[in-house]
Parts: C-alpha cells; sequence; structure tokens
C-alpha cells in the first residue's frame, strides 16, 4: 500500500513521533514538580517521597497491559494511554495541594506507564536485533531533541512570560492530546511479526533479566526522586535553573544516545553494563558528600547519562526471547521494574529526613548489586544461552520454564 509504504509513515518514524510526545510530558512534568510542589504546596522531603510514590503505582501494575490486549490493539492501545498523560498534564496546574497532586499524577503516570510498556513491547518487535540498539539510541536522541524544546519553551514561559504553572502544565498537556490524534489519523495500524500471547509469562530463563530490571527500577528513584529535590532544597535552584540543568542533559543525549546504541552492538550488553554500573558507583558515592552547587550538577549531567546504557537490558531480552512472549513480558518487565519504586521514594523520602547522604549511599549499594548481575550476562546471548556460569566463563545449565 502506497500510504504504508511511504517513509514518513513507517513504524519507526511512528516510535519516534509517540516517544517525542511521551517525552514532552514527562520532561516537563519533572522539570516542573519539584519547584512547583515546594512553592505552591510546601512540600517537605516525605510529601515528594509520597508523591513519587503514587506516581510509581501504575509502573507496578503494568501487568495488567496483557490483559487490556483481550480488546485493544497494542497500537490503539498505546494511543489511548498516550491521551491519558497528556490529560493528566494539563489539569496539575490546578491542584497545588497533596492530594491534588497525587491525584493528577496517578491519572498522568497510567498513561504515561502504561504507554512505555507498550512502546518497549513494540519497538522489539518492530525492529530487527541487528538494528535494535542502534535505532532505540535514535528514538533516544529525538526524545531528547524534544526536551531541549521543552525545557527551553519552560524557560522562557516561565522567565520571560511570567507564565502560571496552570498555563503550562494545560499547554503542554494539549499538545501531547494533539500528537495522540495525529498518530491515530495519519498512520495505519501495523502488523507484528509474531502473534503475542495474551496471557501472563513468566519463565524462570529469563531470572537474570528479571534481576537487571528490578535493581534498575529500584536504583532509578534515587535520580528521578531525590537528585532534582536535592538540587532545588539544599542549593537552592529556581525552576529555570533546573530547566537549564535538564536542557544541557538532553542536548548531550542527543550525540551520545545513537553512539550507546552503537557501543552496544560492537561492545555487547554486558561490557556496556558493566560500565554502566561502575560509574553509577562513583557519581552516587560522591552525590552523598557533595558541596558545591557547581559539581552536583555535573554529576547530575553525569548520572543521566549512564541512565541511558539501560538500552543495554532491553536489547539481551530481545536476544533470548520467545518472539511470542514480548508483549507480556514487556508488561511484568515494568512491574518488577516498580515493585520497589513503589516503597523506596517513601522509605527513602523519610531517610531523607535524617540524612540525605545514607539517600545516596544505598543508591551505591544497588549499582554495586547490578554490576554483580552484568558479570552473568554472557558476552552471546541467545535463547539457550541466557546466563554465563561462572561469570567469566560458560554458560549455565538453563533452568525450565514455568
Amino acid at each position: 500500500m502506497k500510504f504504508m509504504s511511504h517513509p514518513l509513515r513507517g513504524p519507526i518514524v511512528l516510535l519516534m513521533l509517540l516517544s517525542a510526545a511521551s517525552t514532552l510530558g514527562f520532561s516537563a512534568w519533572s522539570a516542573l514538580i519539584n519547584n512547583f510542589a515546594v512553592e505552591r504546596a510546601a512540600f517537605s522531603g516525605a510529601d515528594m517521597g509520597l508523591v513519587q510514590s503514587v506516581r510509581e503505582i501504575p509502573g507496578f501494575l503494568a501487568f495488567a497491559v496483557v490483559f487490556l490486549l483481550l480488546w485493544f490493539k497494542e497500537q490503539s492501545l498505546a494511543l489511548i494511554s498516550l491521551l491519558l498523560l497528556g490529560v493528566g498534564i494539563a489539569i496539575t496546574g490546578l491542584a497545588p495541594s497533596v492530594v491534588g497532586i497525587c491525584a493528577t499524577t496517578m491519572l498522568m503516570s497510567i498513561g504515561f506507564h502504561y504507554f512505555e510498556t507498550v512502546k518497549s513491547s513494540l519497538s522489539l518487535q518492530w525492529l530487527e536485533k541487528e538494528r535494535a540498539p542502534v535505532v532505540l539510541g535514535q528514538i533516544m536522541a529525538v526524545g531528547s531533541a524534544v526536551s531541549i524544546a521543552t525545557f527551553a519553551f519552560i524557560w522562557f514561559t516561565h522567565k520571560v512570560l511570567a507564565l502560571d504553572y496552570i498555563w503550562i502544565y494545560l499547554i503542554t498537556g494539549i499538545v501531547i492530546v494533539a500528537a495522540a490524534v495525529v498518530a491515530w489519523r495519519c498512520y495505519p495500524n501495523f502488523k507484528s511479526k509474531v502473534e503475542q500471547r495474551k496471557s501472563m509469562v513468566l519463565r524462570k530463563r529469563y531470572w537474570l533479566y528479571y534481576a537487571l530490571v528490578f535493581m534498575s527500577g529500584a536504583r532509578r528513584q534515587i535520580f528521578v526522586v531525590f537528585a532534582g529535590f536535592l538540587m532545588v532544597e539544599k542549593f537552592g535552584y529556581d525552576v529555570s535553573q533546573i530547566a537549564l540543568l535538564f536542557l544541557v542533559n538532553a542536548a548531550l543525549n542527543i550525540y551520545l544516545a545513537p553512539r550507546i546504541g552503537k557501543l552496544i552492538t560492537v561492545w555487547g550488553e554486558r561490557n556496556t553494563l558493566i560500565l554502566e554500573y561502575v560509574g553509577l558507583m562513583i557519581i552516587f558515592t560522591l552525590y552523598a558528600f557533595v558541596e558545591n552547587a557547581n559539581v552536583a550538577a555535573a554529576l547530575y549531567i553525569l548520572d543521566h547519562l549512564f541512565f541511558a546504557m539501560a538500552i543495554a537490558i532491553n536489547t539481551y531480552f530481545q536476544k533470548i526471547a520467545d518472539p511470542a512472549d514480548i508483549a507480556a513480558t514487556a508488561g511484568v518487565g515494568f512491574t518488577i521494574n516498580h515493585i520497589a519504586a513503589v516503597v523506596l521514594p517513601v522509605a527513602l523520602g523519610l531517610l531523607w529526613l535524617t540524612s540525605p547522604a545514607l539517600v545516596f549511599l544505598t543508591g551505591t549499594g544497588m549499582a554495586a548489586i547490578s554490576l554483580v548481575l552484568a558479570l552473568l550476562v554472557p558476552r552471546d546471548p541467545r535463547d539457550g544461552n541466557e546466563v554465563a556460569w561462572p561469570a567469566l566463563t560458560g554458560p549455565a545449565k538453563q533452568p525450565t520454564e514455568v
């Protein structure tokens, strides 16, 4: 069909469009939420931890995506989720209280996490294994370009136009809804090569993938929740400075994300993950003792760049997975990713009141556990060679499936 063969209407461009809209929403929400919560609702660290735990509940329930696929096609579910994300962000500025921010955060988060779950599944189904790391890096770079535009927009509207938070959130939400409508009207429904299972899938041979995803979710909370909060509470960054910091991260990602994809292709998932976790151990330790605002900003930027290497977890799974398991496992993987995320922000928010340094040293410990798991990733992951055992020599005897 001529419509489907047009290069701008192919599945990769659709993934880029939808990812850009999702990135727009989460970037705006992340850049504004700390200042909005502190300035308009007088949040403490414990309050912010509560909101972030609420934000992670839909991620914990991401396994339910497989049941929604009994009624919706994956591509349609992605668009519905994007609409929910846009609506949730559009109304965030109307509710400057703990209850109000928790409620709008829940709506926004349902859309965001369910979209990201389906997008992850569609990406691994639509992309060839050989090209996946590079294309995923390119998609991340597109998202970073959108982040730059988002942070520039926030800086301009806040600093120059002096718009209220209500209007910034509203405009952002409307743009996301418009992107979902464009995707619905302008793109066909793309078929997957393999029919996906529409039931829960848990397999013993995927255990290392599950463990890596779990630790990634636990560790990431410290960066998402407390690194930005440190910049505001300890070093007094205002909303325009936070937006500028996000802008620098996004600019670097445009250049580095595709190259990280190529790095994974050349080095392999094992070596890339080892580099990531060693780097994060150093960064979290330095976070614990930083006293200079500029050094803290540099750590924030490095932290963000290392997390881009997490692409390797998904491409590792793509290489070892039964192709029919991808959609169901994407939901299970997101749930596992968010088990600790539901609890940790509240627990660490309370620990923050006693010692912010201990929060970041907890992150060092999590990165160390992740490093041990990375050593178990084989140099040539595939079906039948999911785990290296012992770590540096050969494959383990594979367990049976459940």
